[in-house]
């Protein structure tokens, strides 16, 4: 259940918050819908912090279960995910600095609407890429995970190999946004697909399954 409401937190902000909130390329149009629009601004800002704090116990909780299969990655994972989490917050306030910038009364007097506009586009497009930095750790964790449940046994070794697959896709998708930002292929587009996968597939598992004892 836990791993349940952390990814709907995450979809909740993602794709009923940002990609309606905000406009490619266009921002004044990004701009009048977040201040038209600062309740649900807000409210996708803190479903973002919840989902934060709910993947900080799904690690540790992650850890309880797999320590006993190698403690080392059980370990290794649950680091992963602290920093995650803790580049993930701090990032968090690049993109509550654009409500700031748009409905505080002070910057009005000292930039122009125009002006205070492109800034908090700036601000975004911050977000965005320290989101895609974050997405270095989020990768690392899938790793460990994926490997440890190949070797337990607690739930299908399938899942494991698609976090395995899904590491390797976070980690390509980093270096080609950062060196190759024009490239654009199918591929590349659908590169984190094995990821996806593989989460939502745990997920269900969890909740219809449960947690077997892993195998000595």
């Amino acid at each position: 259940m836990l791993l349940f409401i952390l990814i709907i937190t995450g979809i909740f902000a993602e794709f009923f918050v940002r990609q309606k909130l905000y406009i490619i390329n266009n921002h004044e149009a990004t701009a009048q819908n977040i201040i038209e629009n600062q309740w649900l601004f807000r409210l996708g800002f803190v479903s973002d912090l919840a989902m934060s704090t709910l993947f900080f116990i799904y690690g540790y909780v992650l850890y309880l279960i797999f320590k006993s299969v190698n403690k080392n990655m059980s370990l290794f994972l649950l680091l992963c995910s602290v920093i995650s989490v803790a580049m993930f917050c701090q990032n968090s306030l690049n993109q509550f600095a654009v409500l700031k910038l748009l409905i505080n009364p002070v910057y009005p007097e000292a930039f122009k609407p125009e002006q205070l506009h492109i800034l908090s586009m700036f601000f975004q497009n911050i977000h965005i890429k320290g989101y895609a930095v974050n997405q270095i750790f989020y990768g690392l964790y899938l790793f460990p995970l994926g490997y440890m449940i190949i070797k337990s046994g607690i739930v299908p070794k399938i899942i494991g190999v698609f976090l395995i697959l899904g590491f390797l896709g976070d980690l390509i998708e980093v270096l080609v946004y950062f060196l190759f930002p024009n490239a654009e292929s199918l591929l590349l587009d659908n590169i984190t697909i094995f990821a996806d996968i593989g989460e939502f597939s745990l997920c269900f598992w969890f909740l219809i399954m449960g947690v077997k004892t892993p195998k000595k």
